[in-house]
């Protein structure tokens, strides 16, 4: 799938859904709080892939909105349970080095994990080749800088020395100045 394709992923899969049903059907009796939960994230789950990073908004009443750039995604992982590999899912576990213990992002409800994981990693190695364009270090434009005054110091040394055999009478002039 082409970048044009995963910019094109919006909404889940509906074997999400499914996946949703069987989870609230485990539950037994709490089947009536966790399904109508587990409705409304599957209807008002959205992705949003652009050219800075991945924007994930769920949630009617407690709403969430998560925003992570590609140049913060330290690792990618794959998570597909037997169900979700029966449905032909898998979700796409995004960590940044924020410091939390689990994913900062879960991407879910896709059959393009594949093609989504591969587009992850290339935008990330590529936001890091940016990075690593930065200027050189601090050591390395030092070296230039004193390179340069060093060139400097022997110019005006000749010219010095020029200005001295010109003028043999006159006072020599102070090197120190």
């Amino acid at each position: 799938m082409a970048n044009a394709g995963i910019f094109a992923l919006e909404r889940p899969d509906p074997a999400l859904w499914k996946l949703y049903l069987i989870r609230a059907l485990c539950t037994g009796p709490l089947v009536m709080v966790v399904l109508p939960v587990l409705y409304f994230r599957y209807h008002t789950l959205r992705y949003r892939f652009d050219e800075e990073g991945i924007h994930m908004k769920v949630g009617i009443l407690f709403r969430q909105e998560v925003n992570v750039t590609y140049a913060r995604i330290q690792d990618i992982h794959l998570k597909s349970g037997f169900v979700q590999r029966w449905l032909g899912l898998a979700d796409v576990q995004i960590q940044t080095a924020s410091g939390t213990a689990g994913a900062e992002l879960v991407i879910e409800g896709f059959k393009e994990y594949g093609a989504i994981r591969d587009f992850l990693y290339s935008r990330m190695r590529g936001a890091r080749d940016l990075r690593s364009a930065t200027p050189p270090p601090l050591e390395a434009t030092a070296d230039v800088s004193v390179a340069l005054l060093l060139e400097i110091r022997d110019e005006l040394r000749q010219t010095r020395e020029l200005l001295e055999k010109r003028a043999p009478s006159a006072a020599p002039l102070d090197p120190h100045v």
